[in-house]
């Protein structure tokens, strides 16, 4: 006597195996997005003296090329987050990889700075762009049991591209007789692979949900989301998002967590990595290959420890307490005048660790405490803020080093780093567990 199956069971399970594959590749060409920007940013140092060269830069263009991509996230993060809460996160998403492939294209033909700036600006658009967009996107398409873990692996993404792009670089500028400009133009790879792998992705079931589109929106989350997605899409408010929504009565909160954390988080970082290159001299591991990748070997280690424990111990104290271990370990540095060398390694690599660590959170948060409507733009906002920190850490603390000396520059550090701590201790929400809607309208710790 033969048996069958219920056709309607495999029916489901079919539908089931289509959702997994739509996620795996919506999360792997997200993660690619993280690769890219961390590729493009750390392609450049290993040819910095080859172009320099190359092109005769003096110190003033060297220092304008420096700036042109950080110039164009400033750009790119607010207008891409308004963009794609305007007019969705597909076309934006698709619109930010072709700028990437177009500009890194143009880095093969490049033969002088003004040429170099301009294409360095924008790629910094694309990646402030990519920023607004690409986190918000994967907390969209995550299950809840996920969203965590999957937000953490970017900024793994972002680290590995880091890496890959410094080994990848100083070993084809060392080993081979390829030109600088070939060296840059390698993103331009990643970027067309990763245009071609986003064509024919949908659109966001919240955004088109937000806009009143329900039809479309439920036929998209029953095609490419989980069966309890549905539900919590059909929770989200139909309103048009603005900017000023930001600093409303109702989000005021959340835009200042998000964009002061990360404020506090990545400015330390520039202040700190400053200072420690001249310790590290003494262990012979400042720049060059072994330097470069160490110090970044540490932050992923961070990273990756951040991605394995997010689903467990929860965001909430992976953010405030290394905040103030941080604080305190740069406090240390700065007081401790006289500390021996290695003492200040351990307290650096220290703070690298936990530091990279809790920013990764940055990544998490703000697809997490915002609504639909202003996901992106509130995520482009924060972007831009902590961009004005990286550029105090990259072009004032530097001075300070200069002016007023190691120790108080660090003290200067620990401060900012002991205020996102105060922030995080009276702000920071714990997300672990809750849909988006829930954690959107439950902006409580």
């Amino acid at each position: 006597m033969s048996s069958t199956k219920n056709p309607a069971a495999r029916s489901d399970a079919g539908a089931a195996a289509d959702k997994r594959r739509f996620l795996i590749r919506m999360v792997s060409v997200l993660i690619g997005g993280m690769v890219l920007d961390g590729y493009v940013l750390g392609i450049i140092g290993p040819v910095a003296g080859t172009m320099a060269e190359d092109l005769q830069l003096t110190s003033f263009w060297e220092g304008l090329i420096a700036a042109a991509a950080l110039v164009g996230i400033l750009i790119g993060a607010p207008l891409g987050g308004i963009a794609a809460d305007k007019w969705g996160r597909r076309p934006i998403f698709m619109f930010d990889i072709g700028l990437f492939a177009v500009a890194s294209g143009m880095q093969f033909f490049i033969d002088s700075p003004v040429w170099l700036i301009v294409v360095r600006l924008l790629m910094g658009i694309a990646i402030g762009t990519e920023y607004a967009v690409g986190w918000p996107l994967m907390a969209e398409f995550s299950p809840t049991h996920l969203r965590g873990r999957l937000m953490a692996a970017m900024g793994i993404a972002w680290y590995g591209g880091f890496m890959i792009a410094f080994l990848t670089g100083h070993l084809l500028n060392e080993y081979t007789d390829l030109s600088w400009h070939f060296i840059l133009g390698t993103s331009t790879f990643i970027a067309v692979a990763l245009f071609l792998a986003r064509l024919g992705l949908p659109e966001s079931p919240r955004w088109l949900w937000s806009e009143g589109r329900k039809d479309e929106a439920r036929a998209l989350a029953a095609k490419y989301m989980p069966d309890d997605a549905l539900d919590d899409v059909q929770h989200e408010d139909v309103r048009k998002g603005s900017f000023g929504m930001l600093f409303s009565k109702e989000y005021w909160r959340s835009t200042l967590f998000i964009s002061g954390f990360w404020f506090c988080a990545v400015t330390p970082y520039f202040a700190i990595a400053t200072f420690a290159d001249s310790v590290l001299q003494q262990y012979g591991l400042a720049g060059g290959l072994a330097g470069g990748v160490g110090l970044s070997a540490v932050a992923l280690a961070g990273v990756i420890v951040t991605f394995l424990l997010i689903e467990k111990v929860g965001r909430r104290l992976l953010t405030v307490p290394p905040q103030w271990l941080c604080g305190v370990v740069l406090a240390i540095i700065g007081l401790w005048a006289g500390a021996p060398a290695p003492v200040v390694l351990v307290l650096f690599l220290v703070f690298s660790f936990f530091n990279a660590g809790y920013n990764t959170l940055t990544n998490v948060y703000p697809g997490e405490v915002l609504p639909t409507e202003i996901r992106c733009i509130g995520t482009g906002f924060a972007a831009a803020v902590s961009r004005v920190g990286a550029a105090i850490g990259i072009f004032l603390l530097p001075m300070s080093m200069e002016s007023l000396g190691a120790g108080p520059t660090m003290l200067i550090a620990a401060a900012v780093a002991l205020a996102g701590a105060g922030l995080s201790q009276w702000l920071a929400p714990e997300t672990k567990g809750k849909t988006l809607t829930e954690a959107a309208a439950a902006f409580s710790h």
